[in-house]
């Protein structure tokens, strides 16, 4: 507030409501997924098909759609830190989500985790550190602080995953 001469009038809008205010409302919350399957694809397609929406022409990286997520610049960087903490990208939450879905099967799956897991977002990447007034080496050694030694191994100078769906990892 003090860099940006900013006063909490100035931010009220973007703030949560106090709980005392849904304590004392009647204000109820419902998500869409109460009502209706939520289908990315098929949410997707719908949208084309009835507000002229437009996927963007380039692929979102740490996966394999242009559609999910393209709403802000942070999202890619989001689910590759995920990646680096649990071992899972983009993709792996993509694809099992699909298969579920019955859009693709298990094998499709795997090749599509191969290709895009764990994909550095590169695109938004110099942007973002600037914005979080980070330097990219922090970042990274930061990142490494977080691989968990169950999860991750350190081979040949580089961090190789020790199981993968692929049976590729260090340990597998």
């Amino acid at each position: 507030m003090t860099k940006y001469k900013l006063s909490l009038t100035d931010l009220k809008y973007y703030l949560p409501l106090s709980s005392d205010f849904y304590k004392k409302s009647e204000v109820q919350i419902h998500y869409l997924g109460y009502y209706l399957k939520w289908v990315p694809q098929e949410a997707y397609y719908y949208s084309v098909e009835n507000t002229g929406y437009k996927a963007r022409p380039f692929r979102t990286e740490g996966t394999y759609s242009k559609y999910n997520s393209i709403d802000d610049k942070i999202d890619d960087l989001h689910h590759y830190t995920r990646y680096i903490k649990f071992g899972i990208g983009r993709a792996t939450t993509d694809s099992s989500q699909e298969i579920r879905n019955n859009h693709i099967n298990r094998e499709e799956a795997k090749l599509l985790v191969r290709r895009f897991d764990g994909e550095f977002p590169k695109r938004y990447f110099k942007d973002i550190m600037s914005y979080l007034e980070i330097s990219e080496k922090d970042f990274h050694l930061t990142c490494n602080k977080f691989r968990s030694p169950h999860i991750w191994k350190l081979s040949k100078g580089k961090w190789k995953l020790r199981h993968t769906v692929n049976k590729d990892g260090t340990d597998d």
